[in-house]
């Protein structure tokens, strides 16, 4: 169902190159998310609001890379054994009271966040199952930001599982934030971080429009199992590390169908605006490549399955 929809949304959009430029610049007009106003949607987007996730440099996406290779080839270089399957979720609902009003989200939104999440990747083989909620009252972790003494006391005291479960942490976070993820290789050095943060506005049926249709969440999913945005690196050679994802010079918002940043013979095709990876709005994304469905793949064998 998703899918058909957003296959709708850009029909529109191609009968109407206007409609799409305008919910592309949305220029001079306010943007609110969590609270926080910007200028417009595209300062909501320069200034990282979309996604909170810590991006690893270029040497270091190199390093992880050659890890994973290192562990496949010792494995005698067969395929990912894991390509697919059912993920635990323990969901914690962090909160400054009672009420929705107050980010106590009902298991209701609970439950239509994880159906979103099982639409998004049931083409890639993976499903997700929820295993526990819990609340939490504390109006300190309900605004915590990435990398904090805050978020540090968040995740201790509440994640539950192993390497192979996911964590998502529901909350009024701060900065005019979305969300933030943890990458598989993080998980070695600090366990009790890994995870999945988001606004809890941005649930399915929550107020963050048009990012209110549970899509952060799989947006971040996607950084937990391994995938970069893709926009980066740019129109780099190899950007994102997954060939079959076009080049994009900076990341897209609103719904910009035909939009081509990366341009010349060495770029082919448009820019990936429909690709959940990408800064989009929820009604627009509605995919992952072939190329990162593998990617998951290898990522979750090296550093999730099993450990």
């Amino acid at each position: 169902m998703r899918q058909i929809q957003a296959v709708a949304v850009l029909a529109i959009a191609l009968a109407s190159p206007a409609l799409a430029q305008d919910a592309q610049k949305e220029a001079g007009r306010p943007f609110v998310i969590g609270g926080v106003s910007w200028v417009d949607q595209q300062a909501f987007i320069d200034h990282g609001g979309r996604c909170g996730t810590k991006q690893p440099d270029a040497e270091t996406m190199a390093a992880i890379d050659r890890e994973v290779a290192a562990y496949m080839q010792a494995r005698g270089g067969v395929e990912a054994s894991a390509t697919g399957g059912t993920i635990n979720v323990y969901v914690h609902v962090i909160n400054n009271g009672s009420g929705l009003a107050n980010g106590d989200v009902p298991d209701s939104q609970i439950q239509d966040q994880i159906d979103v999440l099982n639409a998004a990747y049931a083409p890639t083989g993976w499903q997700f199952s929820l295993v526990s909620t819990d609340r939490t009252t504390n109006a300190t972790w309900y605004t915590m930001t990435p990398g904090t003494t805050v978020e540090k006391q968040a995740k201790r005291a509440l994640h539950q599982g192993t390497a192979d479960d996911l964590n998502i942490y529901t909350a009024n976070i701060g900065g005019g934030l979305l969300g933030w993820a943890t990458f598989p290789s993080d998980y070695n050095h600090a366990p009790r971080m890994e995870g999945v943060v988001v606004l809890f506005t941005s649930l399915p049926g929550g107020s963050a429009v048009p990012y209110d249709q549970g899509d952060t969440a799989t947006h971040e999913v996607g950084h937990w199992m391994g995938l970069y945005h893709t926009f980066q690196g740019g129109c780099s050679k190899n950007n994102d590390l997954v060939a079959d994802t076009p080049a994009e010079r900076s990341a897209a918002f609103g719904c910009p169908t035909g939009r081509n940043t990366c341009t010349g013979s060495r770029y082919p095709g448009n820019d990936p605006i429909t690709n959940f990876m990408d800064y989009t709005d929820d009604s627009c994304m509605f995919q992952f490549s072939a190329g990162q469905d593998a990617r998951m793949d290898t990522q979750f064998t090296t550093y999730r399955f099993g450990k």
